[in-house]
């Protein structure tokens, strides 16, 4: 599929997206979320892709909205942000979800400046990493708006309650040393080290793991993460582990330990999800 304001590069399992408007700082239209909601959708649907970069085209992540429109932008009927989405060949979810739903773990390779919602879309993913040279804000309130894509519920499960509201409630802009102490990434490096580390991480997961393990496990921990306690994961992964425990993926997986040797694992996401996947419905 072509796209107009993203990027897609697939290689060796390792799918790099990129916010491609770096005219614009790439800064987010309506276009962008549907694109990214596409190529989420695609890499969930693709067996060949085991992990999901983001990153964004020249010196910036994503300046948050386009705002070229002015208010207008936000709503009434010249909204180019957050309208009327355009035609598709499927419902579409939004990028919130599709990434979220995703069965493909995502890295948020943060390059630049990323604020509004140049963040917020990296709170679905679930690593985030940040070079020296980014800035970050959920400037929202300072815009008179509020967060948005699910960053109410995200950024409390990320960083918690305190630390989200300080945050949400000035409106400012921080670099990516506050964001390492604050929990929002889990490691900073330079510039030209930044998509280096995305594709080290990417690639221990696709080379160790088990793409039907690795998408059980995203679910489980984001779904059971919120949960007052653990009665609900305890109901869901004994049945898990057994529905795993005789397969060919268990089987490599002990048999290249005792071998030590990397793992060739042949189960697919898109055909070999046991019971009682999807739990939640």
């Amino acid at each position: 599929m072509a796209f107009e304001t993203i990027l897609t590069t697939l290689e060796d399992g390792v799918l790099t997206v990129t916010l491609n408007r770096p005219d614009r700082l790439n800064a987010y239209t309506a276009k962008m979320g549907e694109e990214l909601d596409d190529a989420f959708v695609m890499a969930d649907e693709d067996d060949a892709v085991r992990v999901v970069i983001v990153t964004g085209a020249g010196r910036g992540f994503c300046a948050g909205a386009d705002m070229s429109a002015g208010s207008d932008a936000f709503g009434g009927e010249g909204a180019t942000l957050f309208g009327e989405r355009g035609a598709s060949e499927r419902k579409r979810r939004g990028f919130t979800d599709a990434i979220y739903s995703c069965r493909k773990p995502s890295i948020a390779a943060i390059n630049g400046g990323a604020v509004g919602v140049g963040i917020t879309l990296t709170l679905p993913m679930d690593i985030r990493i940040a070079s020296t040279s980014a800035k970050i804000g959920f400037v929202f309130a300072r815009r008179g708006l509020v967060p948005e894509a699910g960053s109410a519920w995200f950024l409390p499960q990320l960083v918690g309650l305190p630390q989200a509201l300080r945050w949400c409630y000035s409106g400012r802009v921080f670099g990516a040393d506050e964001a390492l102490a604050g929990g929002l990434v889990s490691e900073v490096t330079a510039p030209e080290n930044l998509l280096p580390r995305a594709r080290e991480i990417a690639r221990e997961i696709a080379d160790e793991t088990a793409p039907v393990s690795i998408a059980l496990t995203r679910a489980m921990l984001w779904r059971f993460a919120g949960d007052p306690d653990p009665s609900g994961a305890l109901a869901v992964d004994g049945r898990l582990a057994m529905a795993l425990g005789n397969t060919a993926d268990v089987r490599e997986g002990v048999s290249a330990f005792l071998e030590k040797r990397k793992p060739a694992f042949t189960g697919k996401v898109s055909t070999d999800m046991p019971k009682p996947w999807p739990w939640w419905e």
